[in-house]
């Protein structure tokens, strides 16, 4: 096979570190969907992936000579409750690439077939869930979110039995590592200090090189994870995604949106809105999404300690040191992005309020949280008390009183308005990948037809232009459309 040949340093660490594995072969492998413009930026070649022995290869039938494939060891709390052997159950790491902006990436396929971590499961995917995660994470990559990706979806021509007969699918995920909290975590749960030091040295070398000469370099990697998680969260909120499973083993240390299982986009703005199926007593909700991440970097914190310093008090006092900085990174990004959300270029002081008082407008008047604010951005020149954002409103007095505070604020500027406009609609996604399409499309799909797969991707892969040939999709749903549960499809 003259496929790429793709190096796996993961596999080059102690042989502890994850479980060699042969995928299990489908039967009759048909590509759904290869994502040409991720490829070229992972520079592979299209032609050969996308041959006949390159779906083989997307299928998990067949690899070029001298690959391994590997299934990674991990542990972690789901649901606050810990597990201190979870690991890849249905996913392999077939190697990395080099990227045109020279980042490793990993390669890896999701829905193989059973590993030695799959606790009796089949280690198949059904097709729903894999192509909710094409779609999903492609329009976060639009949103400028950082996130796992999607190279390709394939058909593997057998069933996979969950509560119904359904069609099994791999997905091709792409991601700057599958690190997890929870990759820490079972090291430390088996008081493995080497392993620990050989892990923390390889994520120091692969995602925070500049850290490796530093004094104190575990500090530091403990410091850039919870920079950049908090970075994330933040982003999350302020297009209103709500990620479902934020468990310490989908929490990736590289700071990229990893695992779209049970996730969702609200609609309505609802700060306890909570989709999940699993997620009986919303620990998950949508506001509790930065409290949680700092309970997970606390996790990660712990794991570190020994590396940190031999005298225990010290070492936590330095990790709780660290740990307070999560709410000033993720307090910055969102006053900054909410800030750009509402058209203001400078900084005075009340906005912070202003935007506070606008997401509880959104909640009081049961308004939809994309339009909400795209359309603020169209009504910049509307007549007072008129625009297209003001029939969103349950309580559109509430949104007047609001509005013309905004008004006098957004004047207070000197700014033209298409400059102003233009802005707003660059931060302000007019289409998402809303929880009843999705559910739409998938329908269709099993039924054999993809067309509605392929559009509502080449709509969510636009965020933020017109698209006015496709305008329902950006249409909250009507009350017997609306989804109000999500299933992780595992």
């Amino acid at each position: 096979m003259q496929l790429p040949a793709l190096r796996n340093s993961y596999a080059q660490l102690p042989e502890r570190f994850f479980a060699p594995t042969d995928p299990k072969p489908v039967s009759e492998p048909r590509l759904i969907r290869f994502n040409q413009p991720l490829a070229e930026e992972l520079r592979l070649d299209a032609d050969q992936l996308t041959s006949r022995e390159g779906v083989e290869m997307l299928a998990g039938n067949r690899f070029p000579e001298g690959l391994q494939a590997i299934a990674l060891a991990y542990a972690g709390h789901q649901f606050g409750n810990f597990v201190p052997q979870l690991g890849d159950g249905r996913a392999l790491l077939l190697g990395e690439v080099v990227d045109v902006n020279g980042t490793r990436r990993d390669i890896q396929l999701k829905g193989s077939g059973p590993t030695r971590f799959s606790r009796n499961g089949d280690g198949r995917a059904a097709l729903g869930p894999v192509l909710r995660e094409y779609v999903v994470s492609e329009a976060m990559a639009a949103l400028g979110i950082p996130t796992t990706r999607s190279l390709a979806a394939v058909l593997t021509g057998d069933p996979v039995y969950r509560e119904v007969r359904l069609p099994g699918a791999v997905l091709t995920r792409v991601a700057a590592s599958h690190i997890r909290i929870g990759t820490f975590q079972y090291f430390a749960a088996r008081h493995d200090v080497d392993g620990l030091k050989i892990l923390a040295d390889y994520a120091i070398d692969r995602h925070f090189p500049q850290l490796a000469g530093q004094a104190r370099p575990y500090r530091a990697l403990l410091e850039a994870v919870v920079t950049a998680q908090a970075g994330l969260v933040a982003r999350w909120m302020l297009v209103g995604f709500i990620h479902g499973v934020m468990n310490t083993d989908n929490t990736a240390i590289s700071g990229e949106t990893i695992d779209y299982g049970p996730c969702a986009f609200m609609d309505a703005y609802d700060p306890s809105a909570v989709f999940s199926s699993i997620d009986r007593a919303g620990r998950y909700a949508y506001a509790n999404q930065p409290r949680v991440a700092t309970w997970n970097l606390t996790r990660f914190a712990e794991t570190l300690l020994p590396l940190m310093s031999t005298d225990e008090n010290d070492a936590v006092a330095e990790a709780e040191d660290v740990l307070r900085s999560f709410q000033s990174s993720y307090e910055a990004v969102l006053q900054r992005g909410f800030r750009r959300k509402l058209g203001l270029l400078t900084e005075a002081e009340g906005d912070l309020q202003l935007a506070a008082d606008f997401l509880d407008v959104l909640a009081r008047g049961e308004a939809d949280f994309t339009l909400g604010f795209r359309r603020l951005g169209d009504d910049l020149d509307a007549a007072e008390g008129q625009g297209t954002a003001r029939p969103l409103f349950q309580d559109p007095d509430a949104f007047d009183a609001w509005s013309a505070r905004w008004r006098e604020r957004v004047a207070s500027e000197a700014a033209d308005t298409a400059t102003r406009r233009a802005a707003m609609h660059a931060v302000n996604p007019k289409f998402i990948p809303r929880n009843h399409r999705i559910e739409e499309m998938i329908q269709v799909v099993l039924g054999g037809d993809f067309t509605p797969f392929e559009e509502i991707l080449g709509v969510v892969s636009r965020p933020f232009d017109e698209q006015p040939e496709m305008e329902h999709y950006a249409d909250p749903p009507r009350s017997d459309e609306r989804v109000l549960q999500t299933f992780c499809g595992t």
